[in-house]
């Protein structure tokens, strides 16, 4: 800020902070931002207000003891978490897991990857001053958390998958409820599109509003919707096949625009693709185990550096891991998607309204205790 004052002293300027405590942070995030009237001129992410030391809990628990951290990340894509850390485990102590277990897992990431773009559009819209949207969105949202509940135990911080398999199989009243559930959300979507994505005031406040280039998404390392809304190609899931994604065929949307539309196109968009994952995995499901026949005890990797990355509903999740042989991670470091989509808010809302810059900072769709590890 005192640079900024020194370059014009006759600018009159001011210091808003936009949070810790503030409905349009989604979270204990503060924005320090130095106004000019209506218009930013400098915006600085604060972090750190619920940092809760992950990574070093990880270095100080067994690999399963850790398994429950995963799901208070990104709680509403903990599925996603679940998966990226026990694959890394997978390839670092070589377990093999049954096919039957690989579907089951693609099933119940891509049924949270859903749930979790309704809450986001709900939210979104709610941002922008629309209120009946966020009442469908969770309406719809209650049916997968009905359905994950009745596998999972769990209804949100989910802890479902186990160290060469998930903990419990489905059942037919599952995959009837699930197919019924992808039916209901078809016949919902075209009212979304009526009622939000084609409503003017929603154009209005979202089209070239907050442009990120490639460039900016390459410099600041963004992933997911953020960077396929900007024009960029990747996603993990075709771009660097895991699990068994490799075996169906889905789209990955990607919208050259890169303001807050194309955001928001991207994830509605991925919805559909989400639902013909789900589908062709319920059709091809094999059967047999959900777990190794030989029961995974003790976990002791051999040394080495190991790195396994997902995409969650918010970009690239990346484990790295580094093992001494014990049966404790010596080094654990997450990639978080959420903090490099943050990074680039800064530079991106520079000149830029407050109003249209709450709407860039809920295309982000940002969940702080992801960022704050």
């Amino acid at each position: 800020m005192n640079g900024l004052l020194q370059q014009d002293v006759n600018q009159e300027t001011f210091v808003l902070n936009l949070g810790p405590q503030h409905p349009a942070t989604h979270g204990v995030l503060r924005v320090k931002l130095v106004m000019d009237g209506e218009y930013i001129v400098e915006a600085e992410p604060v972090l750190g207000y619920i940092h809760r030391m992950h990574e070093k809990m990880g270095e100080n628990r067994t690999w399963a003891q850790f398994l429950p951290n995963c799901g208070r990340m990104d709680y509403l894509s903990a599925l996603s978490y679940n998966h990226g850390y026990v694959a890394a485990v997978e390839r670092a102590a070589g377990i093999e897991v049954p096919e039957r277990a690989e579907y089951l897992r693609v099933i119940t990431v891509e049924l949270n990857r859903i749930s979790s773009h309704l809450l986001w559009f709900g939210a979104f819209v709610l941002d922008l001053g629309g209120f009946t949207p966020l009442l469908y969105a969770f309406d719809d949202r209650e049916q997968i958390l009905d359905l994950l509940e009745s596998v999972t135990g769990s209804r949100l911080t989910y802890c479902y998958f186990r160290f060469g398999g998930v903990y419990n199989d489905i059942d037919d009243s599952f995959i009837t409820g699930t197919r019924e559930f992808i039916k209901r959300l078809r016949k919902r979507l075209p009212m979304y599109d009526a009622l939000v994505t084609k409503n003017i005031i929603l154009i209005k406040r979202l089209k070239d509003i907050g442009p990120i280039s490639r460039d900016m998404c390459r410099r600041y390392g963004a992933t997911g919707p953020v960077a396929r809304g900007s024009g960029i190609n990747f996603d993990v899931r075709k771009h660097e096949p895991y699990s068994v994604y490799s075996e169906f065929d889905f789209d990955i949307p990607v919208y050259e625009e890169g303001d807050s539309m194309a955001r928001y196109m991207v994830r509605m968009d991925e919805m559909e693709q989400s639902m013909r994952i789900i589908e062709q995995a319920l059709d091809k499901l094999p059967e047999g185990e959900i777990q190794p026949k030989k029961a995974v005890k003790l976990i002791k990797p051999e040394k080495g550096d190991y790195y396994h990355a997902v995409e969650a509903a918010r970009g690239s999740f990346g484990v790295r891991i580094v093992s001494d042989g014990s049966n404790s991670a010596y080094r654990l470091k997450l990639r978080s998607p959420t903090y490099s989509n943050l990074s680039l808010f800064g530079e991106a809302s520079r000149g830029m309204l407050l109003p249209d810059a709450l709407a860039l900072m809920g295309s982000l769709d940002l969940v702080i205790p992801e960022i704050d590890r």
